[in-house]
């Protein structure tokens, strides 16, 4: 409880109570307190977004959306809502759910093209293919979301590249290296392609298993997938023929 003072008819003061917690107006009884600032003085702003900013924050929560649902249970209102913007934002930075979903494509493809074009530094071989499958696998490793997002069927794959296609480009990559390494051996030259398109592949479907399991260790699954690649590559013969009966 406060208490106020007031003064009687014969000059004595008079003591009041009134509530704890109550205000007394200086100019007129009853008035609403002014509501308290922010510690520091000012009130706390909003702050907003540069569009390149949004953009990456629209790009970020559709990928990540893409590599849990996939494209088709995907929406543009889910992307939007976990943005906290409403979807005319989203169509006005990429046009709609698939200009989204081609840009996280685009980015992906480049990512991992460029992380096993730059791992391809040795000399030898032999460590070549060391490089080649832990470029791949630390992909799967540290851009996970991403490696779904590529290996999944899309409606609008034809548009923004497969992942087939993506091999296909490591795969040019390696060729040159396995041309070289034929015409040593005194292999046809030309089959270079063949063998890297088969080595590759073996390299990325083997990622698509270990994307779920992560068992064995990267650095073992590594050595396994280039012992069966440089071994089948050591003992290849220059014209192999079948055994069974079908021949054509």
């Amino acid at each position: 409880m406060a208490i106020d003072s007031s003064s009687t008819n014969d000059g004595s003061r008079r003591k009041t109570s009134r509530p704890a917690g109550s205000a007394r107006s200086a100019g007129s009884s009853g008035s609403a307190a002014a509501p308290a600032p922010a510690p520091g003085g000012r009130r706390a702003r909003r702050v907003r977004m540069t569009g390149a900013e949004r953009r990456e924050q629209l790009l970020d929560i559709g990928r990540t959306l893409f590599a849990e649902r996939g494209y088709e249970g995907t929406s543009v209102e889910e992307i939007a809502a976990k943005a906290g913007v409403s979807k005319p934002v989203v169509y006005e930075h990429f046009g709609g759910k698939e200009g989204l979903y081609a840009v996280v494509v685009d980015r992906e493809m480049r990512q991992l093209l460029d992380m096993v074009t730059g791992a391809l530094t040795a000399g030898h071989p032999r460590e070549l293919l060391e490089q080649a499958a832990f470029a791949l696998l630390d992909y799967i490793e540290t851009f996970t979301d991403g490696f779904r997002i590529l290996v999944r069927d899309s409606p609008v794959a034809q548009s923004t590249g497969t992942f087939a296609s993506l091999i296909s480009d490591i795969a040019t990559q390696v060729e040159d290296i396995l041309g070289l390494e034929f015409k040593a051996r005194g292999f046809d030259p030309k089959l270079a392609p063949l063998y890297a398109q088969a080595l590759v592949g073996m390299v990325a479907l083997t990622g698509q298993w270990w994307v779920d399991t992560r068992k064995p260790k990267k650095a073992e699954v590594a050595a396994h997938l280039v012992n069966l690649a440089w071994h089948g590559l050591g003992n290849l013969e220059p014209k192999p023929r079948l055994i069974g009966h079908r021949k054509s």
